[in-house]
């Protein structure tokens, strides 16, 4: 990594933790992407210049945050069951975000915008992805996507309970979805490419509709 990468890097993550101290009064906005920029010493051509996406660069940003902290957090795989590993990943991808409570809410209604969906299923599939690494997958079949897809609707039901219902409700919508993750003949048989899309789109709606 070069200079220059190095201050990139270290520079989007100080704006970011500005943005998180805007988000829950100001939302996801290119205003409070260019606030927080300047808090953090950058002028607004410098702010395009970093994150030219503004508000979605920093979503971007919060989400690989978390996954970074879960991946951190998670213990070595080895010993558990792939339902146990499932679980204890899922788990740590709420105890990851949970810091980060208060400018949530408006992070997942600023991914529910219909222009921001693509950006959100992206950024599940990669927490997904991640998660699935870890627990030892190495499908490459169709069951690689099958299980990204339905640990992805996972990932966003379960915060969206955490976020409004509490960590009583998560952990009980994520038990009773365990199952969909163990059967592979329901994935193969049931599972419709527009489901992963509408899952996580009804789960942000949730939040953001009520």
């Amino acid at each position: 990594m070069t200079a220059s990468d190095d201050w990139a890097v270290r520079t989007e993550q100080q704006v970011l933790d500005e943005a998180l101290k805007l988000a829950p009064r100001q939302g996801w906005s290119r205003p409070m992407a260019l606030a927080a920029a300047k808090t953090a010493g950058l002028t607004a051509p410098e702010a395009d210049l970093l994150l030219p996406g503004g508000p979605r660069d920093l979503a971007a940003l919060l989400s690989r945050r978390h996954d970074v902290a879960t991946l951190a957090a998670l213990p070595d795989p080895a010993g558990l069951k792939i339902r146990e590993r499932i679980r204890t990943a899922v788990v740590a991808r709420l105890d990851a975000a949970a810091p980060d409570q208060a400018a949530l809410h408006r992070w997942l209604g600023f991914l529910a915008l219909p222009m921001n969906l693509p950006l959100a299923l992206r950024l599940v599939w990669e927490s997904a992805d991640h998660l699935w690494r870890w627990a030892g997958d190495t499908a490459t079949d169709e069951n690689h996507y099958s299980k990204r897809a339905i640990l992805s609707g996972i990932l966003i039901g379960t915060l969206v309970q955490d976020l409004t219902a509490g960590r009583a409700a998560a952990l009980e919508t994520l038990d009773a979805r365990i199952q969909n993750v163990m059967d592979f003949e329901k994935w193969k048989a049931g599972l419709k490419p527009s489901d992963f899309a509408k899952d996580v789109a009804g789960a942000l709606a949730r939040i953001r509709y009520g």
